[in-house]
């Protein structure tokens, strides 16, 4: 297998990175690392590599991790089962002093992205580090959450695909990416809700289901996925199982 320049370059950054101990004390309590339903992670870049038949197929780079979990919730306290996680480092100042507080509950400093996980496995504590090569195996199938880049105010052709009002003949010289009739005639003489029309495209949070895990680098935190992830580089990103 080989790999793309980004990922090549990613990786002569993190040369230095030594793989963690997989178990974390806080407060002379040893918590014992657990699979979890998902993880925080950051958009590197895409890249290809090539599969055993010979086929190159694009990817995208993302850093899982290391993260830390900064909450618990259960039944008995907050009505459900979850699971918050901390991931990036934050400045203190500015950080509010809630947030600090609660980050310190947890024994760990401030983080810039907090996640919250319904479902997960086995029994957790504050603290505890989680990481990318203890969650995720080459072919897992993961769904990526992100927010999509924004692209502004754009037209129809481009926000829903649409193919113009045709060419220049017929009289049609200034309206090629124009959406044409938008309504009806005296009835019901308004335009429907819902009508696909210019506007505002991007910045919205989209889900890419069922992407294998191609490759797992636990040693520097990085996962690659088959196919693309919404988003833009350095932008967070969260991988469910």
């Amino acid at each position: 297998m080989q790999l793309g320049f980004a990922a090549k370059y990613y990786f002569s950054n993190f040369a230095v990175l030594k793989k963690g101990p997989s178990v974390h004390t806080l407060g002379g309590y040893q918590n014992i690392l657990v699979k979890m339903s998902g993880i925080i992670g950051k958009k590197v870049g895409m890249t290809s590599i090539f599969s055993a038949d010979g086929r190159n197929v694009a990817c995208t780079l993302i850093e899982a991790g290391p993260c830390v979990v900064t909450q618990v919730k259960n039944v008995e306290t907050d009505g459900y089962n979850a699971v918050q996680l901390g991931f990036g480092e934050r400045k203190e100042k500015n950080t509010p002093k809630p947030l600090i507080g609660h980050f310190k509950k947890a024994g760990t400093t401030p983080k810039q992205k907090v996640v919250e996980f319904r479902d997960f496995n086995g029994q957790v504590e504050l603290g505890k580090i989680v990481s990318a090569g203890e969650l995720f195996v080459e072919g897992d199938f993961v769904d990526a959450i992100g927010t999509s880049k924004g692209k502004g105010f754009q037209g129809v052709v481009k926000r829903h695909g649409f193919a113009g009002v045709g060419g220049q003949t017929h009289g049609q010289h200034n309206r090629g990416r124009h959406p044409g009739s938008i309504g009806a005639c005296s009835w019901p003489s308004r335009v429907f809700k819902g009508m696909k029309m210019a506007g505002r495209m991007g910045g919205d949070r989209v889900t890419v289901p069922n992407l294998r895990v191609l490759r797992v680098y636990a040693e520097q935190n990085l996962i690659l996925v088959s196919g693309s992830v919404p988003g833009p580089k350095n932008s967070f990103v969260i991988l469910e199982k």
